[in-house]
């Protein structure tokens, strides 16, 4: 297997911080590429701006992406990664603190993976993280297009 990567979209650094101790505990350990906010993410993904060099080709294995976010929201870069073939089927989970069932279907509609929203204490939120990156990593089955490395 390849190297694995998740791409975090993050702006809070707390939830930064609790995020890349928890994956980093996983088997492996994964490469996890943290994006600010929503035009870095947009960045990463399409190979621009500071990522210019990177390869296209190389796709996160999973996107944890929150909802709230500067310079573009969440469900924008959501949007934008399905417009385009090249990341329409890069996983994207949604991982938010919004309560809002509004933004929820709004995910799902735009072709959202998975919605979880944040628990309220530390230790549910490492579990949280832990499990995402697990399952994202090791039992999902990307296409054969497109995987990560």
């Amino acid at each position: 297997m390849g190297k694995r990567i998740i791409l975090l979209v993050e702006d809070s650094p707390a939830d930064e911080a609790l995020s890349v101790r928890e994956l980093q505990k996983l088997a492996g350990p994964p490469e996890v590429v943290v994006a600010r906010d929503g035009a870095e993410a947009l960045d990463y993904l399409f190979a621009a701006g500071k990522y210019e060099g990177r390869a296209p080709g190389d796709l996160p294995a999973v996107v944890i992406l929150d909802l709230h976010l500067p310079l573009a929201s969440g469900l924008e870069v959501l949007q934008r990664a399905r417009a385009d073939p090249r990341t329409r089927c890069v996983p994207i989970v949604i991982f938010t603190s919004s309560e809002s069932d509004e933004e929820l279907v709004r995910a799902y509609q735009l072709g959202c993976n998975s919605f979880v929203r944040k628990a309220a204490t530390a230790a549910e939120f490492r579990a949280a993280m832990g499990q995402m990156g697990s399952y994202w990593l090791f039992l999902n089955q990307p296409p054969p297009f497109g995987r990560a490395r």
